[in-house]
């Protein structure tokens, strides 16, 4: 199956998965400081809030709010910011006598664990990382291996990010993820990403907001997320990936509005951004 093949049919099986409905996103690894969520109900935050408080690469997952570290005890260290965190509220009101609702949206502050103090440690959960026997995929290995001007990748980091400023991919380790492709996956992401860089294409002048949530970092995570499904299928290992892959995907299209013109726009500057990697190989 040569370049072209893969690219469409990896681009129809993601379309298709989306047009059928994916299974939600969840994140493939684990590390000590895990999915960001609330220390009292334990539950994760979703969406927004999700990629906004996992952003800040905090060793501990747990937040609270100031009503909550009141209840346990506790109180705010001297200095401490707030997070916002979103949500989509129904309100009621009135026109023409009727009564009538409407979503409107809401937010609460939150404060990072280490920011409270007095909270007994038999309160504060163990957060352990997750480990397995990772066996390496010789397909992935070598796109990563022999791409000759690829940036510093450094493992055991406690998220998965792209520094443009020091060209340096950052991962969490191999054994933290729950399936050896869900790494690979990852990483590949994280390298489209790098492609990007003023000295290999040069993408990220054209979208240069890279702001969390605005039109341009979304397009970058589209371009990123697309070219990693597209590396997936060169390696043969889009089955394992397909719908998380999908499942991220459909989440950034909302924040486009679900134009239909971002999936191709996206897919072309992926199918780039990999003809660049394998154009850059050390060997055939």
């Amino acid at each position: 199956m040569n370049r072209f093949d893969i690219y469409e049919t990896v681009t129809n099986l993601i379309v298709e998965r989306l047009e059928a409905g994916v299974v939600p996103w969840h994140m493939p690894w684990k590390t000590a400081n895990s999915i960001p969520r609330n220390l009292v109900s334990k539950k994760p935050y979703r969406g927004f809030n999700f990629w906004y408080l996992l952003s800040f690469g905090f060793e501990r997952p747990y937040f609270l709010t100031f009503k909550q570290v009141q209840e346990l005890g506790g109180k705010i260290k001297k200095g401490s910011s707030s997070f916002m965190v979103i949500f989509w509220k129904m309100v009621e009101y009135e026109k023409d006598d009727e009564a009538k609702e409407i979503l409107m949206l809401r937010y609460y502050r939150v404060f990072h664990i280490d920011d409270v103090e007095g909270i007994a440690p038999n309160k504060i959960p163990d957060n352990e990382s997750y480990d397995h026997e990772f066996d390496p995929i010789a397909s992935c290995e070598q796109i990563i291996e022999f791409w000759s001007d690829s940036p510093v990748i450094k493992l055991n980091k406690n998220k998965a990010c792209y520094i443009p400023s020091l060209d340096e991919v950052h991962m969490p380790g191999e054994r933290t993820f729950f399936q050896d492709e869900e790494f690979y996956s990852t990483i590949f992401h994280e390298l489209v990403h790098s492609t990007g860089n003023l000295k290999r294409l040069n993408r990220h002048e054209r979208f240069s907001n890279l702001n969390f949530a605005s039109k341009d970092y979304s397009m970058e995570e589209l371009v990123a997320e697309m070219g990693a499904a597209y590396l997936c299928g060169m390696c043969g290992i889009e089955n394992a990936i397909i719908d998380n892959s999908a499942a991220y995907i459909q989440g950034w299209l909302k924040k486009l509005k679900s134009d239909k013109k971002f999936i191709v726009q996206a897919s072309g500057l992926a199918q780039r951004a990999v003809d660049y990697i394998l154009e850059h190989q050390k060997t055939p």
